[in-house]
């Protein structure tokens, strides 16, 4: 019998990690702006924060940095957001689009005026009107427009009801949600 080794595949992103400054907050604006559900808490305030020389090295985190609590939440049928509320002397301020990082998440929507709505009824901030998406989402009736939650953190809306189209060199196609 020849052994067989399965190769190991990236099948996508699982979640994309977010530090804001107060949980319940944040938690409160996705689910108002964006439908996010609850999906679990991996801390509470009622659980030993974690902290220690272990959990800085494991984390990557700095000397003294706690994380007090942990939330996972499941926005429409894309990754996970996984939200922390962590207390430490270096934090700073919410990385913006010019800054090297990860620097924005974005979220397909259906109905970006409706959506919009939600956002600044929420508390969120746009920065602009909806407008037109750059090259290869630029099909009609496509919309992007950028907000600010109450945090500051940078979140963009988009709509692309026509499709993108690709180059001839494209690998893939993007992801879309499919109803």
């Amino acid at each position: 019998m020849t052994e067989h080794k399965q190769k190991s595949l990236t099948r996508g992103i699982n979640h994309v990690g977010l530090t804001v400054p107060d949980l319940e907050q944040a938690t409160t604006f996705l689910k108002q702006a964006l439908g996010a559900k609850f999906v679990y808490n991996g801390l509470t305030s009622e659980d030993e924060p974690r902290k220690g020389a272990d959990t800085e090295r494991q984390l990557g985190l700095s000397s003294g940095t706690v994380v007090i609590k942990q939330r996972l939440l499941r926005i429409g049928n894309g990754a996970n957001l996984e939200l922390f509320e962590i207390v430490s002397d270096s934090q700073q301020r919410p990385v913006g689009l010019q800054d090297i990082g990860w620097n924005h998440l974005s979220f397909y929507v259906d109905d970006i005026d409706h959506t919009l709505k939600q956002v600044i009824a929420a508390g969120g901030k746009p920065l602009s009107e909806p407008h037109g998406n750059s090259r290869h989402e630029d099909t009609q009736d496509n919309g992007s427009v950028y907000f600010t939650t109450p945090w500051g953190s940078l979140i963009e809306l988009q709509s692309i009801p026509n499709g993108y189209y690709y180059p001839d060199d494209s690998e893939a196609e993007t992801w879309v949600h499919k109803i």
